[in-house]
């Protein structure tokens, strides 16, 4: 099936009275499709949409351990600096502490790392998700249920979003 949201996601961390931060909202210009058990996010993010129809709200918190888990320090590297030329898409400005690259894996698909630390020579740069470490609430409504076609099943990605 091809399900697609509108919905507000907020994050907290796990320290007492953490208030929660937006972090991204998907409205009706910009809904969020995906075809269903293959949406890239936890699967606990799926399972709390089971059985919602067209005009289902839904509003649920995915802890840390349902979400992204905890920060991995294996998944901070050093990287050499010489790697990230104009060639290579990446201009000036975008090596600053804070920024997130974008880069592609060995297998061609995309992934980001932040800018942790300039080294001088070399970046430090972590490759753990960005909401690691988070408590992810989601509150939104379903607009939009379909049979996926079998290009969109076998692709694991919706080819045509409906209006």
């Amino acid at each position: 099936m091809v399900v697609g949201l509108t919905y507000e996601l907020k994050v907290t961390n796990n320290e007492e009275n953490s208030v929660p931060f937006p972090a991204e909202v998907r409205d009706q210009q910009d809904p969020f499709y995906f075809v269903f058990g293959n949406s890239g996010l936890p699967p606990k993010f799926e399972s709390e949409l089971e059985n919602k129809v067209v005009g289902d709200a839904f509003n649920f918190i995915l802890d840390i351990e349902d979400a992204y888990g905890y920060a991995d320090e294996e998944m901070i590297v050093q990287v050499p600096k010489v790697q990230f030329t104009q060639e290579r898409g990446f201009q000036e400005g975008m090596l600053e502490v804070g920024n997130f690259l974008p880069l592609i894996d060995e297998d061609g698909y995309p992934m980001q790392a932040k800018v942790v630390q300039d080294l001088g020579e070399d970046l430090l740069l972590d490759f753990n998700h960005p909401l690691v470490g988070m408590n992810l609430h989601f509150e939104g409504e379903v607009v939009v249920v379909r049979e996926a076609s079998e290009e969109e099943v076998e692709n694991g990605h919706v080819e045509e979003t409906p209006e």
